[in-house]
């Protein structure tokens, strides 16, 4: 009540801050008179003078009403669009560091123009990130030539892009690309070995569209990029069979749909220990013997994958590959790949091949990717039911635009069913009612198999409809844009982020790229250009006599953004449209999510197969079961930040610290720094303050030494010796070690010993980095456990993660001395590419690429840091034709013979 009271005598946060942009709007309209009388170069060289005011201290909200009244004449002139005035409070909004939440149809791609061209006035570069590829091109090329027109620069960033063309792109004011695309690109900047390799330059801005898709539904899984494991391909095979015959008997395991997890049960544990001996997967012991692990890890993730995944809903299979679809647009994700061998699960599963595992090399969670930007804003058309999240988690606040024009929209009252065949028979039953008015009707599913189902009862009724769904990805585009011309029916899965218009007669444009690409003749293109238009501003006027796009929800989704974002694809711009959405008891929602009260009530109130119940009370109880959900995910993302935020504390430190190394001409003295600050831990743990020779660990230090610096020192002669205490054990080693690394580095001359030092400290760096993250991976999987002795998980995480991250930096510094200390050198090597033979995944997902480490590594097998990934550098003149002047050459390396084949492979075969 007194809340209620204060917002009608001060209005809302929201209103509060509309009234201030719109002072300002006005003054961006009181300069609309002048800037329309400039010629184009005038109104170009607006550019220029207002970097050199910003160059000289004037600020940019300063510049705001004169920067945006350009943008505004500069967009009229080269695309033929004035921005609206709540255009220009959106533009105010994303430039203030804000979330602009807009309704679909109000040009969000357009109101980006104006916080871009002034944030990009800095020359610090602008991001604007986008749902997907087609989105970032599309956008970047029309967008593009405005800010060409105003003298900025325009990149783009798409997948299997080359280096060089990266760079080029970040370099440019304004850089259009995809979440993925830019979390990978910093991931794999930080894995160079060189800093003009690097293709980002220092964050400034980023602007995400669609800003709750990226930063809420996709921020519950993190980048990873991997590279190749063990292959136990059979294996996941092998346990298939076993489990497929498992999950016959529902007595086995339970499952909880809420939580998405299952368990095996007792009976299901002894019935599967038995089964794997039986397949000689278990050689010995029982299932959760230390020894069988991985046999449980596998047992596990089949068990999810036959339980918990479906097919055309989770997933689809296609030319042989198992292919993710994403559950909040319905489009398939090709080249992703659930990581944790949930994906080989899956392939296993599907009989299709089943690819190798991989490993984690680096990763990062988008909301600590993103908050890496000094200033960051966003826009969509459904954000407030989420702005907690976005506050807590971003510190970004959500201001809810005005439409232009009023919405006319009708959205109707959910109908409920008891089953879901009643409630596929009423969407019929309704599609056929209004279709023959020429109303366009737009169809939500919620995934592949439902929509194939209501497409075939469609079919069935004679009645033409096209489907867009993760089977018809290549031609969203086009079915999306010509969804409201006259009696269209589109069935469609979910809607989120589709990024293309459904406009009232259809789409103009996409129908010109469409029909009349293979027309070249200049009068005979324009005439057939003319005859579209007028066709869809005929059409136009049909479908808005016949009341606008209809849409139809077939169920409530888990997330109200994403049923919000259906409805508003009728009604943009204040054209007519209805909406309404169907649910039954059967759908997901409301079979583990909603109350079972509701179930009881409903059938007490003696409601029968084939009625509908529709009342506003149903509405909020849906919504009530939606908020459950939502505060649920919440919950999971907060949580798995606050773990993630530990990692990401120690993945700044080191991304920084390689960066230093990078920048470093000589780290000789860093090296003398590890040589003696080893030595010194080394004499330390073998011969304890104020203790006599006798207590000594001399042949312990010995070995110590030899295993480390491959030097042979008299320890125990010098325990004999009168006077001789720890300090002065230490100085000799250190005195040997300095002469022996003196020797090596006048055999190799200053420059080619400088590059290798550096070398061998990325490339050590990067491997113990890598060992630390599996070693982190493993810690958190099993942290939950300690909550049963009463510690919390959090805190007993964050003590582990920071005393494995000592032990990383201990590992570092031995492995770096022993390789200096074994180094030799080869022939001259071309340096790989670090990103070679990596995957990138994306919450549990991955995309392939190759692998290898650096160009230098310690001669000989098996020494601490060494692996086949590395190069070698071997000893002496090598004449590549002449085996006998090779040496011994390690069996890992890449045979001197210039083959390209590892020498194991090669001369170095075993016949």
């Amino acid at each position: 009540m007194l809340a209620s009271l204060v917002r009608a005598l001060f209005g809302t946060s929201n209103d509060r801050a509309l009234k201030t942009f719109r002072r300002r709007v006005a003054d961006v309209n009181a300069l609309e008179a002048s800037v329309t009388g400039l010629s184009d170069e005038e109104l170009k060289a607006k550019t220029g003078e207002f970097r050199e005011r910003l160059a000289k201290g004037e600020t940019q909200e300063a510049l705001l009403p004169e920067a945006f009244a350009v943008c505004r004449e500069a967009s009229k002139r080269v695309l033929g669009m004035r921005h609206f005035d709540v255009q220009l409070i959106g533009g105010m909004v994303l430039q203030s560091g804000k979330i602009a939440e807009m309704r679909t149809g109000e040009g969000k791609t357009l109101v980006a123009t104006l916080a871009v061209y002034l944030s990009a006035l800095t020359g610090k570069g602008v991001h604007v990130v986008t749902v997907n590829d087609y989105l970032a091109r599309r956008d970047a090329d029309e967008m593009g030539r405005l800010y060409s027109f105003l003298g900025l620069t325009t990149g783009v960033i798409i997948p299997n892009m080359p280096d060089d063309a990266r760079r080029e792109a970040y370099a440019a004011d304004i850089t259009y690309g995809t979440n993925n695309e830019f979390g990978f690109d910093y991931l794999r900047d930080n894995m160079k070995f060189r800093l003009e390799d690097m293709v980002q330059r220092p964050f400034h801005h980023a602007i995400v569209d669609e800003v709750d898709s990226i930063l809420i539904d996709e921020a519950r899984t993190p980048l990873i990029i991997s590279g190749p494991a063990e292959d136990s391909s059979d294996l996941y095979r092998a346990v298939d069979a076993v489990v497929r015959e498992l999950v016959k008997d529902p007595a086995t395991y339970d499952k909880d749909e809420k939580f998405r997890s299952v368990i095996l049960t007792e009976s299901g544990s002894d019935r599967v220990e038995e089964m794997l001996a039986t397949a000689g997967i278990l050689a010995e012991g029982g299932l959760y013997d230390a020894h069988n692990v991985s046999v449980v890890h596998h047992v596990q993730q089949s068990l999810r994958a036959h339980t918990l995944f479906s097919r055309d809903v989770d997933y689809i299979v296609r030319d042989g590959k198992v292919i993710i679809i994403d559950e909040f647009t319905g489009r398939m994700m090709d080249g992703r790949r659930y990581s944790d061998g949930l994906h080989q699960a899956l392939e296993a599963k599907e009989h299709v091949e089943v690819q190798q595992e991989n490993q984690t090399l680096a990763s990062i969670t988008f909301q600590n990717f993103f908050r890496l930007y000094p200033r960051l804003s966003g826009m969509t058309g459904t954000a407030m039911t989420e702005a907690d999240e976005f506050a807590e988690i971003y510190k970004l606040d959500v201001v809810e635009i005005p439409t232009n024009l009023p919405v006319a929209r009708k959205d109707g009252d959910d109908e409920i069913y008891l089953t879901e065949a009643d409630k596929f028979a009423a969407v019929i039953r309704l599609i056929k009612e209004v279709h023959p008015s020429g109303q366009p009707i737009l169809v939500g599913t919620t995934s592949v198999e439902k929509s194939e189902v209501l497409s075939q009862h469609l079919r069935e009724a004679g009645v033409p409809h096209s489907v867009l769904n993760a089977r018809f990805h290549e031609m969203e585009a086009s079915i999306v844009a010509q969804a409201g011309a006259p009696g269209a029916i589109t069935i469609a899965t979910n809607m989120a982020g589709r990024g293309t218009d459904i406009k009232l007669g259809g789409n103009i444009e996409m129908r010109i790229a469409q029909e009349l690409g293979h027309i070249e003749d200049p009068t005979e293109r324009e005439a057939a250009e003319n005859a579209i238009r007028e066709e869809v501003e005929r059409n136009r006027e049909i479908v808005r006599s016949a009341g606008g796009l209809y849409v139809i929800g077939t169920e409530r989704h888990e997330s109200r953004r994403i049923d919000n974002q259906l409805r508003g694809r009728a009604g943009r711009q204040g054209d007519p449209g209805n909406s309404s959405f169907f649910v039954s008891l059967e759908d997901d929602l409301m079979r583990i999510f909603g109350s079972e009260r509701m179930s009881t009530m409903l059938q007490k109130m003696g409601m029968k197969e084939g009625e509908a119940i529709i009342h506003p009370w149903l509405n909020k109880a849906l919504e009530r079961a939606q908020k459950k959900v939502e505060a649920r995910n919440f919950d999971m993302r907060k949580n798995t930040l606050k773990y993630d935020d530990v990692m990401n504390d120690q993945r700044k430190e080191v991304y920084a610290q390689r960066r230093e190394y990078m920048l470093e001409e000589d780290v000789s003295s860093l090296l003398a720094e590890m040589h003696e600050s080893l030595i010194q831990d080394l004499t330390a743990s073998r011969i304890p303050e104020k203790s006599f020779a006798e207590q000594w660990q001399s042949t312990e230090l010995r070995e110590d030494i030899e295993r480390i610096f491959g030097l042979t020192l008299p320890v125990e002669e010098w325990a004999r010796e009168d006077g001789m205490d720890r300090e002065q054990v230490a100085s000799r080693i250190m005195t040997a070690a300095s002469e022996a690394q003196a020797v090596k580095a006048a055999n190799f001359g200053p420059d080619l010993m400088r590059y290798i030092e550096k070398q061998i400290l990325l490339t050590t760096f990067d491997s113990v980095w890598k060992e630390h993250l599996h070693h982190l991976d493993q810690l958190r999987q099993g942290i939950g456990l300690r909550a049963y002795g009463q510690k919390d998980p959090l805190n007993e995480y964050k003590h582990e993660a920071f005393k494995l991250f000592t032990y990383m930096l201990d590992e570092l510094r031995e492995r770096v001395v022993t390789l200096m200390a074994r180094v030799e050198v080869a022939p001259p090597l071309e340096m790989t590419d670090p990103l070679a033979g990596t995957h990138e995944i994306h919450a549990d997902l991955y995309e392939s690429g190759p692998e290898s480490l650096s160009g230098v590594v310690a001669a000989g097998e098996g020494g601490p840091g060494t692996g086949e990934s590395m190069l070698p550098i071997g000893a002496g003149a090598i004449v590549t034709d002449d085996p006998s002047s090779w040496g011994e050459t390690p069996r890992n390396a890449l045979c001197p013979c210039e083959s390209g084949r590892k020498y194991k492979h090669c001369h170095g075969r075993v016949p």
